[in-house]
């Protein structure tokens, strides 16, 4: 999603310290893949990805995680490619360990 995008911008420029230009240059990579498609958060999946937030106040989940929970259970996908256990905790396969 573009709030993953924004995540990433983010940890490019620090603890990476990528260049500006690489960030671009990474990011736009990303954006162009034909294979890859970015889904821009809309207000309802926002206010459910924080919804979930609120109700989970058990799991230190961000808002990012939430809004891609909602988006895997509205795609019906099941595997996600990150090291993130909160997948797992939300109940979603994690691919890389």
């Amino acid at each position: 999603s573009n709030y993953i995008i924004s995540e990433l911008v983010a940890l490019l420029h620090s603890p990476l310290r990528q260049t500006r230009s690489r960030v671009f240059e990474i990011v736009n990579a990303i954006r162009n893949a034909p294979y890859i498609q970015i889904i821009h958060i809309d207000l309802p999946t926002d206010q459910a990805a924080w919804e979930l937030c609120q109700n989970r106040p058990d799991k230190p989940w961000s808002l990012v995680d939430c809004s891609s929970f909602i988006i895997m259970e509205q795609y019906g996908i099941q595997t996600a490619l990150t090291s993130d256990h909160h997948f797992e905790q939300a109940g979603f396969i994690r691919l890389l360990k």
